[in-house]
């Protein structure tokens, strides 16, 4: 076991199945010579050489179809967004191909290809470097989507990505990359797509989050324990397809949900979650299902007390908690 940070988990991930497949490859903006305070592929150009680690050009339609056309004939390409917010380009790529070439073939064609997407606020990047759109893809079967939490999961859920044979769109938030730390096995593991962690149990609340979130929702559920509140955490981690028997269950067990998400809650990833809560279990309610989510505006504000009156924090999940416990 060794203490590891969550960018450097991903690095190790990259650089393990690289050395495990010849066929993986990566490209993507500035990850090869060229790179900032974000680059996770540190290291990689050096040990596997520029026809396995390229630097492309400012186009993320080439990026996406580029590595669309790679999976198509046997390659594993690991391509890179360097933000989230500037994803939009490829979105023809990744709607119309990555998610549909199993269907479309029967299944004669497989896309085997995860899309790393650097996203997040809690930063100061302000409007065009803050955003997380994950609920973009959300609602596109075809499609695996993932967020983790924690550098154990950022680099077991991302071996499972590469391994699997079908399109995965890897979020990566930039405010845990060197915020968060945790002792993982040197050892190769990987975790499962398709299951969510249970972190905390607890009686009175279920709180479903996951990414940043989650950490908030954490920090949400300790300083609730001291008023006497026993708030069950549960991380998504996969958020498509999303874990709903741990979910239901759990809210069938404490009989109230709060669900916490960063990016806008119009349309978002629990707005599904809360439908499908109050269509299967609402017999087990004792308080409607709360949402904690961004607010509905065009963009992440750059100013600090902008930004932070924007976004969820373990002081809006707690005073959520404690309107439905009261109920």
């Amino acid at each position: 076991m060794k203490k590891t940070t969550f960018i450097e988990a991903i690095t190790e991930a990259l650089d393990e199945e690289m050395a495990r497949d010849e066929k993986v490859f990566l490209i993507g903006e500035d990850i090869g010579i060229y790179g900032g305070v974000f680059k996770a592929t540190k290291g990689l150009l050096d040990k596997y050489g520029a026809e396995r680690v390229i630097d492309s050009p400012i186009s993320e339609v080439y990026i996406a179809g580029g590595s669309v056309g790679a999976a198509m004939v046997g390659l594993r390409p690991v391509p890179e967004i360097q933000f989230a917010d500037f994803i939009t380009p490829s979105m023809d790529q990744i709607i119309q191909q990555m998610a549909k070439l199993r269907y479309r073939s029967g299944g004669q064609w497989t896309c085997p290809m995860t899309m790393r997407v650097c996203c997040g606020a809690d930063i100061g990047g302000g409007l065009y470097h803050s955003q997380t759109n994950e609920q973009w893809f959300f609602s596109q079967p075809g499609l695996i989507v993932v967020m983790p939490s924690t550098p154990y999961d950022a680099k077991g859920l991302l071996k499972s990505a590469i391994r699997g044979d079908d399109p995965v769109i890897y979020f990566e938030h930039k405010r845990l990359y060197r915020w968060i730390k945790e002792e993982i096995p040197e050892d190769d593991f990987t975790v499962p797509i398709g299951k969510a962690a249970l972190r905390k149990e607890g009686s009175d609340v279920t709180l479903v989050s996951y990414g940043l979130m989650y950490h908030r929702s954490m920090e949400a559920a300790l300083a609730l324990e001291k008023d006497g509140i026993s708030a069950e955490v549960i991380d998504m981690r996969t958020i498509l397809p999303w874990d709903r028997e741990m979910i239901l269950e759990s809210v069938k067990k404490t009989s109230k949900a709060v669900l916490v998400q960063e990016s806008s809650k119009t349309g978002g990833v629990m707005a599904e979650i809360s439908a499908t809560i109050m269509e299967e279990v609402f017999d087990y309610l004792d308080a409607p299902v709360t949402r904690v989510c961004g607010l509905d505006v065009p963009a992440v504000p750059f100013a600090p007390p902008m930004e932070h009156y924007f976004l969820p924090n373990a002081e809006k999940i707690s005073k959520a908690v404690k309107k439905i416990i009261e109920y």
